[in-house]
């Protein structure tokens, strides 16, 4: 059967707006939490390479961010600072991340950050768009919404 709105199986923005309620200034408070707990992370791992990553620090810190969002969105649709936020990223269907979901949504997220128009663009997205997504939830179709229950 065909649907007309691929979003369906999504709360409605307009009649159950709750779901996508201040989800963009969340977003940016679990981005900044988020950051905190992988520069943490990055300068716990380099005196257990006896300061040799202090030489490609950028790339550790790169490799521990993936890392740090694949892991965190694949089990539980939402990395530590969302937990925090009470935000989870959903599918397209409804459902929760999967590991392959979050590895795509994970990679689409490095590669807008590593240049400036597409972040400026999916900030902009998520600030204009009626269910806040940026240029990876839009590709994947995926959505950013108030943690159910918490609403």
């Amino acid at each position: 059967m065909y649907r007309a709105d691929p979003y369906d199986r999504l709360p409605d923005p307009e009649f159950q707006a709750e779901f996508y309620r201040d989800v963009p200034m969340k977003r940016a408070f679990a981005w900044v939490v988020d950051t905190i707990l992988i520069v943490l992370l990055t300068a716990i791992v380099v005196p257990f390479t006896a300061f040799i990553a202090l030489f490609f620090l950028p790339a550790l810190f790169l490799v521990l961010n993936f890392l740090y969002r694949w892991v965190t969105i694949s089990t539980r649709s939402a990395t530590w600072g969302m937990r925090l936020a009470a935000i989870e990223f959903r599918r397209l269907d409804g459902a929760p991340f999967d590991p392959m979901t979050a590895f795509l949504h994970t990679l689409g997220y490095t590669i807008s950050c590593a240049m400036v128009l597409p972040q400026l663009a999916s900030i902009g997205a998520m600030l204009v768009t009626a269910r806040g997504q940026g240029l990876s939830d839009l590709i994947l179709g995926t959505v950013a919404i108030n943690r159910p229950g918490r609403v």
